[in-house]
């Protein structure tokens, strides 16, 4: 009984009889206690954790959009670069770029520190370029698009289709005075190839057109959303020859007379990317400025092929920056007392995009290898561009929905990739024609007009 006495003791000294005194009044303190004397001591195991859980924060799994762990496959000075890339879009991008976006402007501070990186032109041998894999170079690109699809653009059209239109088709002189300035971003290009009327049907339907004279090549017509044409140095134009009819290419530089740029506005997507409309009114170009090796289409889709697998990567990286601000939101944001990304709905989203993202990263992953063993075609290319820009539609529709109204605001980021992919979705051959491309390759049957 003494021992009974002083356990009682004890344990009065411990209570805070005011605050007792405040539960008595909420709940039936007997009865309580009743209920809780029939509990065995698993079950008051369990009850203590519950009533102690917000004490102990939880902790997370890292946020990884690379769930296979495909950077393992990689060699420690591509993995050093990859991650160098990620820091610089962290720190220099991601605080400015939903202020410039909203704007339909171009942060102009960044080329040179995007060129202090030294990846302009990285696949390339020679004239400054790194000569470095087709894999690393998605790999950068996917990088890039994760923080920003407007910026991932922007260097895509600058290191791939204006630089390659002169690494492929220019002649050493030409390669000479254009790909190292171009490579360290001192000089700054674009790509002239769709037409307001014209965009799937280039091949063989392009109105802007080159006549030779004695003094030099005239071109005219227009070209339309043109990236970075408003304040590119040169820019690729892609014309038809009116006496043999096949497309050519020429190099016209910037303030060129008859070469006007007006910048399209109202756009939904990649607004930071400054496109242009292209008017050429005999516009003069001197022989020396046309690219020597560029005499069929088929020189252009070279370029295009070059590039295509790139777009598949910036798919993949849009997916993949919505996928990691979804995830992260979720953990974050709470409703009825706990976080939303406990809930089975929102795990089962999270789950769908993952999937899809993974599939993504394996596919481009693959492509590259083709790429760099020689093996790419162009089927190879457009079955990646199909899927991944699908694919990426559904990630960041995904993403969206997990964050309910908070998902429309550029302050999440996610409404910014949900734009941006409807353009990547788009651009460098639609849907449609890329699984043209594909079909004929697999059933030996042409679908084309």
């Amino acid at each position: 009984m003494l021992s009974k006495i002083k356990k009682a003791y004890q344990l009065l000294k411990s209570i805070d009889l005011e605050a007792l005194d405040k539960l008595s009044q909420k709940i039936d303190l007997p009865k309580a206690m009743a209920s809780f004397s029939k509990l065995d001591d698993k079950q008051l195991k369990g009850l203590m954790k519950m009533l102690e859980g917000g004490k102990a924060k939880k902790e997370l799994p890292p946020i990884n959009g690379d769930f296979y762990e495909l950077h393992l496959r990689l060699s420690e000075a591509d993995r050093a670069l990859q991650l160098k890339v990620r820091d610089f879009m962290e720190r220099e991008i991601r605080p400015l770029v939903n202020q410039y976006w909203l704007r339909d402007e171009f942060p102009f501070e960044i080329i040179p520190k995007l060129a202090e990186l030294n990846i302009c032109g990285l696949t390339y041998e020679g004239y400054g370029c790194a000569g470095r894999s087709s894999l690393m170079e998605g790999i950068i690109a996917m990088e890039i698009a994760r923080i920003d699809a407007s910026v991932a653009t922007f260097f895509g059209v600058q290191s791939g289709l204006a630089m390659g239109s002169i690494y492929l088709c220019g002649s050493d002189e030409q390669k000479e005075e254009w790909l190292p300035a171009m490579q360290q971003m001192k000089l700054i290009g674009a790509f002239g190839l769709t037409e307001p009327e014209v965009g799937s049907g280039a091949a063989g339907g392009l109105t802007v057109t080159a006549r030779k004279t004695d003094n030099g090549w005239v071109l005219n017509g227009q070209k339309k959303w043109i990236g970075n044409a408003p304040f590119a140095d040169v820019t690729v134009i892609w014309a038809k020859d009116v006496d043999d009819g096949e497309v050519k290419g020429f190099l016209v530089r910037k303030g060129a007379p008859g070469f006007e740029v007006a910048k399209i506005k109202g756009k939904m997507a990649l607004r930071i990317v400054q496109n242009g409309l292209i008017t050429l009114t005999d516009c003069l170009v001197p022989e020396s400025d046309r690219l020597q090796h560029a005499n069929s289409f088929k020189d252009t889709a070279k370029v295009l092929q070059l590039t295509r697998a790139g777009v598949a990567w910036m798919a993949v990286g849009c997916a993949r920056g919505a996928y990691e601000n979804a995830l992260d939101y979720t953990r974050k944001r709470k409703q009825f007392g706990k976080p939303i990304a406990s809930f089975q709905l929102i795990q089962n989203h999270l789950v769908e995009m993952l999937s899809n993202l993974t599939a993504m990263q394996t596919l481009v992953y693959r492509l590259s290898e083709l790429q760099d063993a020689g093996m790419l075609r162009d089927e190879h290319a457009s079955l990646a561009k199909v899927f991944c820009t699908l694919r990426t539609r559904d990630i960041v529709s995904r993403a969206r929905e997990v964050m309910g109204g908070n998902g429309i605001l550029l302050e999440y980021d996610v409404a910014r990739f949900l734009a941006d992919a409807e353009a990547i979705y788009s651009y460098e051959g639609t849907k449609e024609i890329n699984s043209l491309i594909v079909g004929r390759s697999i059933t030996g049957f042409s679908a084309f007009v």
